[in-house]
């Protein structure tokens, strides 16, 4: 039976790697007033983060749970089995839709075979977990390896990132304001990380340039093997910061194989410009 990968666009991976692993996304919605994007179909990173640096206010929604049963229908019908990996239930009510669909799918269509993954995990992060699980439906593995192999990354990826301006995690709720005034006065530039799904600062560091220093030093005190790994990094319409961090993977750590991306809409919508995500294996 053929095994199908559904992701969603919080994943954040490109068209090109979606294409040659067949990996299938459902797209996030993104709202600027009462006008309805979807997150990388009908809205790029590029205009997002202009108009975000304009002043405007993106915010976001979930999958739907009949575009999940849409999806699902098409896999059964096809008599093929489905893996949905989805973005952390802890950050959007995506992976809920999922669980909607897969109760009333199977009311239609009992004996079809779907597994629901929460990665608990986030962008460029999620984005190696659905990628590692495409990779081995293309190696023939079985789906019991697969979802293993799957709940294994997701459990031990690590987000080490930051965000330029703090003002954009207040709009978003996980910072205060007085936490967002204070910041952008300072320039200080908080360090955070994905615990058990949720957003969690680490510390704060004074200076975009000795935030990405320390963000090598939490690497280097989380990461195993990190030369042997494909390291993946997203940035809000950033690349000469990412650049800048990719060197210093290359000099540090001996790190070779890089995926980077722009923070995609869904998720850039809260993190805003200027962001700077990592991703690797943990210990």
């Amino acid at each position: 039976m053929k095994i199908r990968i559904l992701t969603d666009s919080a994943s954040d991976l490109s068209d090109e790697l979606t294409k040659k692993f067949g990996i299938d996304v459902l797209p996030l919605s993104v709202f600027l007033g009462d006008i309805e994007y979807k997150d990388g179909e009908t809205i790029e990173p590029k205009e997002l983060y202009d108009n975000m640096r304009a002043g405007k206010v993106y915010k976001t929604s979930q999958v739907a749970p009949q575009e999940f049963k849409k999806k699902f229908e098409e896999y059964a019908k096809n008599n093929e089995s489905c893996i949905y990996i989805g973005f952390s239930s802890e950050l959007s009510g995506t992976y809920q839709s999922s669980t909607i669909a897969k109760e009333e799918i199977l009311e239609e269509y009992p004996n079809f075979d779907i597994t629901l993954i929460d990665t608990k995990c986030a962008s460029g992060g999620f984005g190696l977990v659905v990628l590692k699980a495409a990779q081995m439906v293309m190696e023939g593995a079985s789906k019991e390896d697969i979802v293993k192999a799957t709940e294994f990354y997701a459990k031990h990826m690590e987000h080490i990132f930051t965000v330029d301006d703090l003002e954009y995690l207040f709009r978003g709720g996980r910072v205060s304001r007085t936490a967002a005034v204070l910041g952008s006065l300072l320039n200080i530039k908080p360090i955070l990380h994905v615990d058990n799904g949720r957003l969690v600062p680490l510390e704060k560091v004074r200076g975009r340039n000795k935030v990405i220093k320390r963000m090598m030093d939490i690497i280097e005190e989380r990461g195993v093997r990190l030369s042997e790994q494909t390291i993946g990094m997203t940035h809000g319409d950033d690349l000469d910061i990412a650049l800048k961090a990719k060197k210093m993977m290359e000099e540090r750590f001996g790190c070779k194989d890089f995926i980077i991306r722009d923070v995609g809409c869904a998720v850039g919508a809260h993190s805003g410009p200027g962001t700077l995500a990592i991703f690797f294996l943990n210990k």
